[in-house]
């Protein structure tokens, strides 16, 4: 009777083995949520590292549009080259006249003639331009006696471009590729120093808000203008002003010059606060916007035929839709947005007009695209004037041919030459663009338009 009570031997092990698999239950829980608070520690300071480390997210986007510039309107056409369907077959005799002029440039090289040999090698590039040894040479000669190693990189880039195996332009590539990467980044560091510049004045700055406005006159005007618009500065401050036609002038080029403006207000209302990425349905409304008015069934549309630019035969109409979610992806993805904003706007121009998705407005809807992500950045619209329209499309043509590199920079002195606008027209900071007058600031000639 006494021993009912008592536990038995088994008992007691049963009750020391839950006993142990209680307490290791503890330890196992204790252990994971020990490594979750590591790896939730990890995930704040990683995200707070990439918050800090992606400075562009930090920035003040650049509103474009002052106070009392109001309207909502719509637009139509772009010009197209004409287009030749066929390949220009290689002709032989002008490369054999080239190769010839060439020879005579070497000659001219070495006995010290620098004037006539750059002539002949103006003329023989001008001959074969895509002649690898030609240029290889002209590179070489370029770097030598011009010290123009941004030029002659380009070169020697071109002629790999056309031939791989190229030995010459391959070595002379492997030598010049990092000092003109270093002297971009310079050139790229000068102008956020200026965006800094701009940023800095205060958004209720009276002379700030006048830039504003004139900025705004002037990037509608030339942007137009790059795609044949007859209009003058005054012909286009008026018609957004006022809404008033302007005698002598078609349709087409008013609604031109409204569906650009309405595009910007769009732009500047809704996108450019906007945290999350780009998409397709932003693309489609910019588009919708700047042909609108012309052709409302075409505008936000992807285009349905094939369409030819100049030298370049753009992706048929089948392709047209893969082609722009590949491109919203590069667009979003962290390998772009770790870009320098300028050559990632500039970039994403060239990507989105390459593919030429609409059957008119591609030009214009990579542009604004282009400005969007400036704007997002910190920097104004840029300004490309229409007196460089012909370097537009030639860096363009560079680009198409392998070297996408001169389109960036182009874009970057547009760029630059904009903030000096601004910083020319609020005095208080005119130290920055020193020396710069008022009519040349957007027009003066480029250094670098020898390609």
């Amino acid at each position: 009777m006494l021993l009912l009570g008592r536990p038995t031997d088994t008992e007691t092990m049963k009750c020391n083995q839950n006993h142990s698999n209680t307490k290791m239950i503890l330890d196992k829980c204790k252990t994971v949520l020990m490594l979750s608070s590591v790896v939730c520690t990890l995930a704040v300071v990683i995200s707070l590292h990439k918050l800090l480390y992606y400075e562009v997210k930090l920035i003040r986007p650049f509103s474009p549009i002052p106070m009392g510039l109001y309207g909502n309107h719509l637009e139509p056409f772009e010009e197209i080259s004409p287009i030749n369907n066929n390949p220009k077959k290689q002709d032989k005799a002008r490369d054999s006249e080239a190769v010839v002029s060439l020879n005579a440039a070497l000659e001219m090289k070495r006995n010290g003639k620098a004037d006539k040999a750059m002539k002949l090698f103006q003329h023989a590039f001008a001959l074969s331009p895509k002649h690898a040894d030609i240029l290889n040479h002209y590179g070489e000669f370029l770097e030598d006696t011009q010290k123009d190693i941004v030029k002659a990189d380009q070169l020697y880039t071109l002629a790999l471009s056309n031939f791989p195996e190229h030995t010459g332009a391959l070595m002379n590539r492997q030598r010049t590729a990092s000092i003109v990467e270093n002297l971009d980044r310079e050139m790229l560091r000068k102008i956020d120093d200026k965006r800094d510049a701009l940023l800095s004045i205060p958004e209720n700055n009276s002379a700030l808000r006048r830039a504003k406005k004139e900025a705004y006159f002037q990037h509608i005007y030339h942007t137009v203008g790059i795609e044949g618009n007859t209009m003058t500065l005054q012909q286009t401050r008026s018609i957004l002003e006022t809404r008033i036609a302007v005698s002598g002038k078609s349709i087409d080029e008013h609604n031109e010059i409204l569906g650009l403006d309405a595009a910007m207000k769009y732009i500047n209302s809704t996108l450019l606060y906007r945290l999350r990425g780009i998409t397709m349905g932003d693309i489609l409304e910019i588009h919708k916007r700047v042909l609108g008015h012309v052709d409302p069934i075409e505008g936000g549309q992807f285009r349905r035929t094939q369409v030819y630019v100049g030298g370049h035969i753009p992706p048929g109409p089948s392709e047209i839709q893969q082609l722009m979610a590949q491109f919203l992806e590069w667009l979003n993805s962290e390998d772009a947005l770790d870009l320098h904003p300028v050559r990632y706007a500039a970039l994403a121009h060239y990507k989105l007009v390459h593919i030429h998705p609409f059957i008119d407005g591609n030009g214009r809807t990579s542009r604004l695209l282009m400005n969007l992500l400036l704007m997002q950045a910190g920097y104004p619209p840029v300004i490309i004037a229409k007196q460089h329209r012909h370097l537009y499309y030639q860096h363009l043509q560079t680009a198409n041919e392998g070297d996408v590199r001169p389109f960036v920079r182009f874009i970057a002195q547009c760029t630059e030459r904009t903030l000096n606008l601004y910083l020319w027209a609020t005095s208080e900071y005119s130290h920055m663009v020193p020396a710069i007058g008022e009519p040349h600031i957007l027009t003066e000639a480029f250094d670098d338009d020898i390609l």
